[in-house]
């Protein structure tokens, strides 16, 4: 014997007229007719087999039968439409993608984003990190912020963090290995290195100490160690594992809470740092994010339109 399904929409009828008690009441919370809703549920009687109202001179009455299917339909019913309101409520939320590398997002943005949620609490925000965010803008409606130097972006691009760098290692590695007075020092100290492909976009330790004027035996060190990802040469420059190059933009709260110290003359690259690419399809919700960044990094102005 072939079996058949109930319909759902009759399902909703009924949790209505057992919730109601009345077929019109039902009928108007519906937008239906009450002939429509009389008709619906003499189907679901026959589908079922079994009496589901008693048909009384006002409203009507649940069958036991009436009863136990109404306990179960009911609460699912309620689910259904608990699950399809919060459906309905994300996609309502507004929501801003930011692309950015794994060190922005992880050393500077993440310790600020309770800022951005206590300020807009209802603006959801996707952060997708990658090793190196490429320099061109999507159409998709992105912020992004990547790593570069002004020459490879557009006019709207605002420099967030100029590169300015200092060797920074813990005061027990100091303490453990001997102190670090002069830049010399550093070409006998171990090293922790970013890998990085040649030429580097950034400071490395090798143009680092030639722009000091130091040169430094590639065997003169005490085991040095290289990492693809920065928040790991952080991470091992807390450990104890050697000096790292610190990019003040990033590790300053580091320094500020003495978990690490700075042991080296500072550099700069004024043209070369953490640039904001605001989307060439721009919105309110881009602009609000957008504006979050540049006061975060204590710039006044903004993007140009």
């Amino acid at each position: 014997m072939k079996s058949r399904r109930v319909d759902l929409g009759w399902m909703r009828i009924f949790a209505e007229i057992g919730k109601a008690g009345s077929l019109s009441a039902a009928a108007s919370a519906l937008g239906l007719t009450q002939p429509a809703v009389s008709y619906q549920i003499r189907r679901l009687e026959e589908q079922l087999g079994v009496s589901l109202l008693k048909r009384q001179h006002r409203g009507v009455e649940l069958t036991p039968e009436g009863q136990r299917l109404f306990d179960v339909v009911a609460k699912s019913v309620s689910e259904i439409d608990q699950l399809a309101r919060r459906f309905r409520n994300e996609a309502d939320r507004p929501t801003i993608r930011l692309r950015t590398d794994y060190a922005f997002s992880a050393l500077w943005l993440i310790p600020r984003m309770h800022m951005f949620r206590m300020l807009y609490p209802n603006v959801d925000i996707q952060i997708v990190a990658t090793q190196r965010t490429q320099g061109n803008r999507s159409d998709d409606g992105d912020v992004a912020v990547v790593f570069g130097t002004q020459t490879e972006f557009e006019r709207q691009a605002v420099l967030l963090l100029p590169e300015r760098v200092a060797p920074v290692c813990t005061q027990g590695f100091l303490d453990r290995y001997g102190a670090i007075s002069a830049p010399t020092d550093l070409a006998r100290a171990r090293l922790i290195h970013l890998d990085a492909a040649e030429p580097s976009p950034w400071f490395d330790w090798r143009r680092y100490l030639a722009e000091l004027g130091v040169s430094r035996d590639s065997h003169a060190g005490q085991g040095d160690v290289s990492f693809n990802t920065y928040s790991l040469v952080v991470q091992a420059a807390i450990g104890e594992q050697g000096v790292a190059i610190g990019w003040m933009g990033l590790v300053e709260p580091l320094l500020a809470s003495g978990m690490l110290k700075i042991a080296g003359p500072t550099l700069e690259a004024p043209d070369r740092g953490y640039w904001l690419l605001p989307p060439r399809t721009r919105d309110a919700q881009s602009d609000l994010l957008a504006a979050w960044l540049t006061a975060e990094a204590g710039i006044v102005s903004r993007p140009d339109p």
